[in-house]
This record gives structure tokens, C-alpha cells and sequence, in this order.
């Protein structure tokens, strides 16, 4: 068997065959430039193979409703040209297999909760963060997604202000105060005049991002009680999670029990942010077996 995986991201596209093993058997890479021209270089790519199904995680937001004659499609995204636009029904004019829809994130947090599965630890619920250029978050309960009309959109929940950063303007153009606007890479140059690569973890700037990104495990425990938090992304290393474990313990204050903290708030299991192509497989998978139904 054979199935496909898209990572659509916002500079470029993943794309990728696998096997029933989840093993990668090609890959492709395509820039993000217009619709129709990244689209149909997808569609080129995987006409060349016996594929059986394809599942898609993409940059958002995203009409996930399937009761709604926009499924399928990117509806308000920022990313120039992409608004409204009918990514499956574009896919699906060239490509006549069964697709599964859902955001980047949530096909990242599918693919860190299958391999958990295959290695039989006791993980029924995960949310997974990735910090990168922009902030967002998918959640698993009980191997369901989390979201119905909609995704999820944690990246821009409002968090309270490090009292070291309050002249930070923050860099969304809709809330500022949100996870996004205060710690996406974007904000290492706006606030240090340095991308976040070139900032040394001994500058004061990571422990205002480690304090932003324990509030967001702070809510996400209290309101998901999740078995595990993976924070994944260009933005995220083991010693910012150093920090984000400091942050988060006295913020928590045992109000509520959680696992020993280098479990519970960890790194992705599948190494080189290859978890959204993993997703992808077993979600395309996933959309293969409902279609034989």
C-alpha cells in the first residue's frame, strides 16, 4: 500500500510516499508561491505513483466542516493570494482518491500519538505546539481531534504580560497580546534586532519566551488534562524547555498532579519535525478505510 502526505506550510509544501510502516518511500519539496501553481505541482507529484489516499495537513485557518460547502478549503489566512481557497476540490479535479483534511499541526500531534500507540505508552491524549514563524497548537483526546466546525487556534490565545516586556508592542496584526505576537520567531528580531538562530540562549529573551509558553501549558492542562505536552518547531530546543519546566512548576503550584515534567512537557518524539508527514500517512490511512466503509 501506498499513501501520501502533505505538510502545507506557508513557505514551502512537503510532499511524501509512504507505506503501510510509515515509511517515507519519496519526498518532494515545492515553495509555497501561488495556488494553482503549488497545487499543481502536488498534483504532478503524486500522479507518478499508485497512490491509495492522501492526507493533507496545511497552514490555516481552515474550513474543517464537512457539512459545509466550503470544507476543504483555507478561508482567512494572511499568506498572500491562499485566501478562500479550494485546496481538496483542487486536488481531488486531478487526484481521484480518498483525501483526509486537517491542520499542520493537528496532522504533527496525530503523528506523535501514532508512534506513541506503536510503542504502547499509555498516551490516549496529547496537545502538540509548534513555534516556528507563526504559533499553533493540535490537540488529541482519546484519539479524536479536538475541533469541529474549525481548528483549534491556541497560538492566539491572550497570555499575561512578563513584567520585563510590557514596551513590546507584539506582533499580531489582530491580537498582539497573544502567544503568536509575543514569542513566533518574528518577535527575537523585532525585539532584539537578531533572528532567533543567532540570539544565545543566555540572553534574557528566552526566559520571557519560556514564561509565555508555560502559560499555554498552564492552559492547556487545566482546560484538556492531556497525557502529554510536545512543544515542536525552529523556535524550540531542550534547554528553552529547561526553562519552560522552571516556569510552569511554580505557576502550577501542585493545584493539580501531572507526570514528572520531563515526560509530560517534552520534544517531539520523530526527530527533524517529520511528525506532520507521519500524521499525514496514517491520516490518509484513516480516510482510505472510511472510504471502503
Amino acid at each position: 500500500m501506498l499513501v501520501g502526505s502533505i505538510e502545507a506550510g506557508g513557505t514551502k509544501f512537503i510532499c511524501a510516499l509512504g507505506d503501510e510502516n510509515y515509511q517515507i518511500k519519496d519526498k518532494a519539496y515545492f515553495p509555497t508561491t501561488t495556488p494553482e501553481e503549488t497545487l499543481g505541482k502536488v498534483a504532478d507529484y503524486f500522479s507518478q505513483f499508485a497512490v491509495e489516499a492522501i492526507g493533507i495537513g496545511s497552514f490555516g485557518p481552515l474550513n474543517l466542516d464537512p457539512h459545509s460547502p466550503k470544507y476543504g478549503y483555507i478561508t482567512s489566512t494572511t499568506k498572500p493570494y491562499w485566501q478562500n481557497t479550494n485546496f481538496v476540490g483542487y486536488l481531488k479535479q486531478g487526484l481521484h482518491v480518498p483525501i483526509y483534511w486537517t491542520t499542520d499541526v493537528n496532522s504533527s500531534a496525530y503523528g506523535e500519538y501514532v508512534v506513541s500507540k506503536r510503542k504502547q505508552l499509555p498516551v490516549d491524549s496529547l496537545v502538540y505546539y509548534t513555534v516556528g514563524t507563526g504559533v499553533g497548537a493540535g490537540a488529541i483526546i482519546n484519539g479524536q481531534f479536538v475541533g469541529t466546525i474549525g481548528n483549534p487556534e491556541m497560538g492566539h490565545t491572550l497570555v499575561k504580560r512578563h513584567p520585563q516586556d510590557r514596551d513590546f508592542t507584539g506582533n499580531c496584526p489582530y491580537h498582539q497580546d497573544c502567544l503568536e505576537g509575543l514569542i513566533a520567531g518574528p518577535t527575537f528580531l523585532a525585539r532584539t534586532g537578531k533572528k532567533g538562530e543567532n540570539v544565545p540562549l543566555s540572553d534574557p529573551v528566552w526566559q520571557i519566551i519560556a514564561y509565555y509558553l508555560a502559560q499555554a501549558v498552564m492552559q492547556a492542562t487545566l482546560i484538556l488534562r492531556p497525557n502529554k505536552i510536545i512543544l515542536g518547531g525552529g523556535v524550540i530546543s531542550e534547554e528553552l524547555l529547561s526553562k519552560v519546566r522552571a516556569e510552569f512548576a511554580p505557576m502550577l503550584a501542585d493545584y493539580v498532579e501531572v507526570p514528572d515534567l520531563a515526560d509530560y512537557i517534552s520534544m517531539p518524539a520523530i526527530e527533524h519535525n517529520g511528525s506532520a508527514i507521519i500524521g499525514g500517512f496514517a491520516l490518509a490511512e484513516q480516510a482510505l478505510w472510511s472510504n471502503q466503509k
